[in-house]
């Protein structure tokens, strides 16, 4: 619950002006890679030469970890403290509500993804986080989502030959 006045309420640590928010976010973000991670360890990762399903989740979430360990670590060491410019910094409510919309879209094509396929939920699954992340150009989403589908696709299919399902599509 939060206290009149308290949204978006930032804190100074070390010199450095760092939004709650912010670190909520890159920890929640570190938790999910972690778990993918963990997970990905059932799975059998194979080689590099011949990789099983489990090594790109595997890659995935210890790279979600990294990047938002960076991303929480970053305010605190840095030693001038950077006022946010006017009309710059992006609304706090939106935060969480972005949030939310990713795990959402994450969890539906974790349990879709077998009736999909790898194709059609790569496509959706861009689709979904390019209008999360704000772009709001069907022109850029739609090109831009088919594109990384079709290449995430023959790279993982055809050249490093893992098997993902086919889904109703059959391809």
């Amino acid at each position: 619950m939060l206290l009149r006045g308290d949204e978006g309420k930032s804190e100074i640590r070390g010199g450095n002006l760092v939004k709650r928010d912010e670190i909520i976010v890159g920890f929640v973000i570190f938790i999910f890679g972690g778990i993918t991670a963990i997970l990905s360890l059932k799975m059998p990762i194979g080689t590099f030469r011949m990789p099983g399903s489990g090594m790109f989740p595997l890659f995935l979430g210890i790279l979600l970890m990294i990047l938002s360990g960076t991303f929480v670590l970053r305010p605190f060491s840095q030693n001038k403290a950077k006022q946010p410019e006017k009309g710059s910094s992006i609304e706090s409510s939106e935060s969480p509500r972005a949030l939310i919309l990713f795990l959402g879209t994450m969890t539906l094509v974790t349990l879709f993804f077998n009736k999909l396929g790898y194709p059609l939920s790569a496509l959706l699954l861009m689709l979904a986080l390019l209008r999360i992340l704000g772009v709001k150009r069907w022109t850029l989403t739609l090109p831009l989502s088919f594109m990384t589908a079709v290449v995430c696709y023959f790279l993982f299919v055809h050249w490093l030959k893992i098997p993902l399902p086919k889904g109703w599509i059959g391809i």
